[in-house]
């Protein structure tokens, strides 16, 4: 038996189990290694995952500068933030403590962050985007560029995706630009017309949770996220890459893991 960030680690039926407080709920919590796959619902009361309590995990980080449960967060209404489809798990609570609203693609309230409004420019403390850069459509730079040009100077963008070691980005539909997706009885395929007027027809597509917009348009990689960033005008990402066992934010690959990219102060 050893000690773990304060929590007991031990060893029951030859399988390494971790005992938590979950920091969206405070629920205690125990439950081993095997379950706490990075979707896998590991708290017995909200349900959340390693991606969700990694979200709150890191914004109390790089806000405060320690791990704190979304109720023990400061209340502040002077700290600005916008979710891109946030959880409701985490969502909700958070809007209790700072000045912080959920948006959405395509319903109220509505962020488009290929098209942000122009007077949100410049006014964030923060921004949260746990997988959905995946399903925007391509160019995805802009998105990444639209994301800094949110934020104050020292800003952070709370940020994850699903993504490979590799150093290229895989584009599923690189020449995307007049598009529909069709449901032709055998499944929805993709239909393109291309910049130049071509046809294209893409068959055997991904969706993450449902049909429309959670199409998965790419496979991030890491290379190219760095160099997304740069490019964006970031400074290089704070990867959270070790295990928070207090929390329950115990990765099991160390891969896909919550970044704070912060924007230059000057």
């Amino acid at each position: 038996m050893k000690r773990v960030f304060g929590w007991l680690s031990r060893q029951e039926g030859g399988a390494e189990t971790h005992r938590f407080r979950c920091n969206i709920c405070r629920a205690r919590n125990r439950a081993p290694k095997s379950a706490f796959g990075r979707e896998l619902r590991s708290c017995k009361r909200c349900g959340s995952t390693v991606r969700m309590r990694s979200i709150v995990h890191v914004l109390s980080m790089e806000l405060f500068g320690v791990s704190l449960a979304l109720s023990e967060l400061p209340k502040r209404s002077d700290l600005h933030g916008l979710g891109m489809s946030d959880r409701d798990e985490y969502a909700s609570r958070l809007a209790k403590r700072l000045n912080y609203q959920n948006t959405f693609y395509d319903v109220e309230p509505r962020l488009d962050i290929l098209d942000p409004a122009p007077g949100l420019l410049g006014t964030l403390d923060f921004l949260i985007s746990t997988d959905v850069f995946e399903h925007i459509a391509p160019p995805v730079q802009a998105a990444f560029d639209r994301a800094c040009e949110l934020l104050k100077p020292g800003g952070v963008f709370v940020f994850s995706v699903p993504h490979t070691r590799d150093e290229k980005t895989v584009e599923h539909f690189p020449e995307l630009h007049d598009y529909r997706i069709e449901d032709r009885g055998s499944g929805p395929v993709l239909l393109n017309l291309t910049a130049d007027g071509r046809e294209q027809v893409f068959e055997d597509l991904v969706f993450h949770g449902g049909p429309g917009e959670t199409l998965e348009m790419r496979v991030f990689a890491l290379g190219d996220l760095l160099r997304n960033f740069a490019a964006a005008g970031f400074e290089p990402p704070k990867i959270y890459g070790e295990d928070v066992s207090s929390c329950g934010m115990i990765w099991e690959d160390n891969l896909s893991l919550t970044m704070g990219v912060r924007k230059p102060t000057r």
